[in-house]
């Protein structure tokens, strides 16, 4: 088994999530050009409900797993090991089938009555195997994470990546013909074949597992089949994994709801504020399709500090090892402001030739121009969140998350209803609900750590972006190149070098980060 310490770890995941964004864009480029913002909005409408269905199945089982793992590991437990994660894929896959055969039943009602669009009703049938592939990937992501192995993970998601987007165009195309609901449905039959790819790349680990533990060739379910029993006196393992999942379920069944609602609500207050149907799911599909996922591009780093974070974490806490979790939390908040903070700037600046040009819909810009400033809540949000699940505080979260939840639909019914704001007022809702539950998670993990965030750090950053701003604007003003994304390129990889030398300069990083980076870091030894 191969073990990497925090931030190796989190850059494996960081080296694999931005091959993701990259790879990612290719069908966030070329899906609306195939099937249009209307047939997004369908593919797109299917998603809140997966999510609600997909937090009930796995929630917060995998990182339950991951901290569980962890500890056990710290200690040297080798049975509860095995006994945590053979209990939570038996409980995975219950849920999984159960939570399907709902799905599958009741899919003629959820798409009239519940969601807005009745087109999407092919689309939703296709993606119901995603249940039971993701849920038993997670539970294998969960049990590698805990042994602090990356790799795992960062390789299955590349292989889901490549062949989703492969699929996704591919059937999208072929099945246009026969009306853009099927389209639709192409584009997630494309989805359900990357899951399959990403769960072989786990059934395939797990078997090189169970060889390095036991020198023979076992079947992949066979991974974590305990040997030995639990010394006497241990509460039993399926409630310990409840006690330890279901706050941290809870926390992203809030999340997963806001999500669905906000899809429901939201087409619900464009059309009492005159927008038609195809217009409302077309704008929706333009927000959630287009907009959020350029916004999320740099959380392919949070989304790595925070998977890294809760084994290292959970361990320094079991050890009581106070300067450690500083330690974990300094790096992590560093890492993602300022990996985040040159995309608000280049998202906020230059909104309109991005969408121009990655979409062909520049009418578009203003919602990337009104969301970018709250980018670095969320970049700041994912390693919060990590920080309150692995010092035992999900309930804390799960309060946060409700919060922001309660405001954020509050504000769309109020806002998006009205003719003069409409989908404008949806992203202002949202806006508000990202920055609200930051600032209390914050808020929290000082409270609950001791930890305090440096001030300078942000100080040096903000400095850095007005700075970077200033050139990025003024590159694109006097640039002599003809062609608008040779001159967008420029303002970018420019403004983005500028950027680091003042991060350099001003000590934010140094050459003792640059040398953990794989592959890379050797260069500045």
């Amino acid at each position: 088994m191969t073990k990497q310490t925090f931030i190796k770890g989190a850059m494996i995941l960081l080296a694999a999530g931005v091959v993701n964004r990259i790879l990612g864009f290719v069908p966030r480029i070329a899906l609306p050009r195939v099937i249009g913002a209307e047939g997004v909005g369908l593919y797109q409408l299917c998603y809140p409900f997966l999510g609600v269905l997909l937090t009930l199945i796995t929630g917060g089982i995998p990182v339950a797993v991951a901290k569980w793992v962890a500890e056990a590991e710290s200690q040297g437990s080798g049975a509860r090991v095995r006994q945590i994660f053979r209990a939570a894929m038996g409980l995975t896959v219950a849920l999984a089938l159960l939570m399907t055969s709902v799905m599958l039943l009741s899919a003629k009602w959820i798409t009239t009555q519940v969601l807005t669009d009745p087109r999407v009703y092919e689309a939703f049938l296709v993606m119901a195997p995603m249940l039971l592939l993701i849920g038993v990937s997670s539970v294998y992501r969960g049990y590698f994470q805990g042994k602090q192995n990356m790799i795992p993970t960062a390789q299955s998601q590349v292989v889901e990546t490549v062949l989703r987007i492969a699929a996704q165009l591919t059937l999208a195309a072929l099945l246009l013909p026969m009306g853009l609901q099927w389209a639709a449905a192409g584009a997630m039959m494309g989805t359900v074949i990357g899951e399959v790819a990403a769960l072989l790349v786990m059934l395939h680990h797990a078997r090189k597992d169970a060889r390095d533990r036991t020198g023979l060739k076992a079947p992949a379910a066979e991974v974590a089949v305990p040997l030995e029993p639990l010394p006497p006196g241990r509460a039993p393992v399926l409630r310990r994994l409840l006690r330890l999942s279901v706050p941290i379920t809870g926390s992203r069944l809030v999340g997963s709801l806001s999500y669905l609602l906000e899809s429901i609500l939201t087409a619900r207050s464009l059309a009492a504020a005159g927008i038609a149907t195809g217009a409302a799911t077309a704008q929706y599909g333009a927000l959630q399709g287009m907009i959020i996922p350029l916004l999320l591009l740099p959380t392919a780093l949070t989304y790595s500090l925070s998977v890294s974070l809760v084994p290292s974490l959970s361990a320094a806490a079991a050890r009581g090892d106070r300067a450690a979790i500083h330690l974990r939390l300094h790096q992590s908040l560093r890492l993602a402001l300022v990996s985040g903070a040159p995309f608000v700037v280049i998202m906020g600046l230059l909104a309109e030739p991005l969408c121009r040009i990655l979409y062909d819909h520049a009418e578009i810009a203003p919602l990337l121009a009104l969301l970018a400033p709250v980018g670095i809540f969320i970049y700041l949000q994912g390693p919060l969140q990590a920080a309150l699940q692995a010092l035992d505080k999900p309930g804390t979260a799960l309060l946060n998350t409700s919060i922001g939840a309660a405001v954020k639909l509050y504000l769309i019914v109020e806002l998006a209803s009205r003719p003069e704001l409409g989908i404008y007022g949806a992203v202002i809702a949202i806006s508000v609900n990202i920055a609200l539950v930051t600032l209390l998670h914050g808020i929290s993990v000082l409270r609950i750590s001791g930890f305090r965030m440096q001030l300078p750090d942000f100080i040096k950053v903000g400095a850095a972006m007005v700075i970077m701003g200033a050139a990025c604007r003024w590159i694109m003003s006097h640039h002599p190149l003809t062609l608008e994304w040779l001159g967008l390129a420029l303002a970018c990889a420019v403004s983005a070098l500028l950027y680091l030398a003042l991060m350099a300069v001003m000590g934010i990083i140094n050459r003792h980060d640059l040398r953990r980076i794989p592959g890379i870091g050797r260069w500045f030894g």
